[in-house]
């Protein structure tokens, strides 16, 4: 681990490479609506925009400075925004038209379209999703992105890259690769909350300090580095559960909501009698 800079609450190290990103890829976005038919939609813009807010102030300013230099329980934090919240408000913010447009090169050529179509099948994603938290929480992996900056960048993709996947099969916005229907949905989200869990569960009943660095870190709380690490355990565990349960409230009122739609109108798509009383 370098020497840590002087940490600050009101300031704190910015990657102009992170800024750059995002600003292109905000860019992108709006001039795809402007081209698409000019009138973009306001809560899809919201969404999107408060993803990449998010990702700007989890790898920039103070929180950075906690996660790479301080605090293991400050870095979780980084990795919950980066998998739990990042991701799920992109994809919300993706309409279908540009999801799908973004997807027709890849299924109109068979080995991409397999590779595609697999992936964000139910076990696969949450395969790929459990792979990459594993390996990135285990200490010689951890200890590898702490100390060379360009394998914490490829942290930081593929945990946010496997989170999207395991987001796909209940926040899809694509035709080509769509969501599951409701019920299984309701199944999966509970199933989404487990890889984080287990490795929670781990890190918070270790007995040993499984990250050296954080060892020798700058003490700016009174707060040992096994207590950090249980602390950061603790912070990966509750919020596992408490997302995922929010999704599956969301998802019951939407799926209760299309079977309301569904009895007030009959097969032919004429209003029901109960539907006009």
């Amino acid at each position: 681990m370098t020497a840590p800079p002087p940490f600050s609450w009101i300031a704190g190290s910015v990657h102009v490479e992170v800024l750059l990103g995002v600003v292109l890829l905000g860019l992108a976005y709006a001039w795809a609506w402007v081209a698409h038919d000019g009138r973009p939609d306001a809560p899809c813009f919201a969404y999107f925009f408060a993803g990449l807010v998010t990702l700007v102030l989890a790898l920039n300013g103070p929180l950075h400075d906690l996660s790479d230099f301080y605090l293991f329980s400050a870095h979780m934090v980084q990795h919950l925004l980066l998998t739990l919240v990042v991701p799920p408000l992109l994809l919300l913010g993706t309409p279908e038209w540009m999801a799908d447009r973004l997807l027709a090169p890849l299924v109109r050529r068979v080995p991409t379209r397999w590779v595609v179509r697999t992936l964000v099948r139910p076990v696969p994603a949450l395969a790929a999703y459990t792979a990459a938290l594993v390996l990135w929480h285990l200490p010689v992996a951890y200890e590898l992105a702490l100390r060379v900056h360009p394998w914490h960048v490829v942290q930081h993709l593929s945990l946010m890259a496997a989170a999207g996947v395991a987001w796909w099969p209940i926040l899809s916005p694509s035709t080509l690769a769509p969501r599951l229907h409701y019920g299984a949905q309701i199944l999966y989200v509970f199933a989404l909350g487990m890889p984080m869990t287990v490795v929670a569960a781990m890190i918070t009943g270790s007995e040993e300090l499984l990250y050296p660095s954080y060892a020798s870190a700058p003490r700016l709380f009174d707060l040992t580095p096994f207590a950090d690490q249980r602390l950061g355990g603790v912070i990966m565990w509750v919020p596992a559960g408490l997302i995922p349960l929010l999704a599956f409230t969301a998802i019951f009122f939407r799926w209760a909501a299309a079977e309301a739609d569904d009895l007030e109108e009959d097969p032919a798509g004429r209003p029901s009698p109960l539907g006009s009383a």
